[in-house]
């Protein structure tokens, strides 16, 4: 007969098996309660009942902790959201590149080495070349921008921080 150890830890390596598989970061914490459960059952506590109330107890408790420590060490302020990808341009600085034209004001902006189609946002003027603008908010493909003092920082500055 198979002891309830060898059990729980291949219950573990299906679990960490899982996790590898998965995009989130939860599978994990079951293989940890798994492992927990087997030392107890190599410790030689035979209850299975025990050994699952140990184990659910374990991941569960993982799971909510690693969730509320993860998420305070992304998040930068308070009820802030973390931004990734094109989000990260909103309040960035760029340089107009290509002056508006068409009905729409159309034109293009050059903000960390990329230039985007770009209109002026709402109350502001069709955008000149040379302008430094602020990203106001991003739809699709092309970005909303208001006229700035600040001016943009060289990419190559930027890509020498990195």
């Amino acid at each position: 007969m198979i002891q309830a150890w060898i059990v729980w830890l291949i219950i573990a390596g299906i679990f960490a098996a899982l996790e590898v598989l998965t995009p989130g970061f939860v599978l994990l914490w079951f293989a940890v309660g798994a492992l927990v459960a087997s030392v107890l059952a190599m410790l030689g506590i035979d209850s299975v009942a025990i050994q699952m109330i140990v184990f659910l107890v374990v991941s569960v408790v993982m799971v909510l902790a690693s969730r509320t420590i993860l998420e305070q060490f992304f998040t930068r302020a308070r009820g802030a959201k973390l931004r990734s990808g094109a989000e990260t341009m909103i309040g960035q600085i760029g340089t107009v590149v290509e002056s508006s034209r068409g009905a729409l004001n159309e034109g293009a902006v050059k903000i960390y080495g990329s230039v985007w189609t770009a209109f002026p946002a709402e109350g502001e003027w069709p955008l000149t070349e040379g302008e430094s603008v602020s990203v106001e908010r991003i739809e699709g493909n092309s970005i909303y921008v208001r006229r700035t003092a600040r001016m943009a920082r060289p990419f190559t500055e930027i890509s020498k921080q990195m």
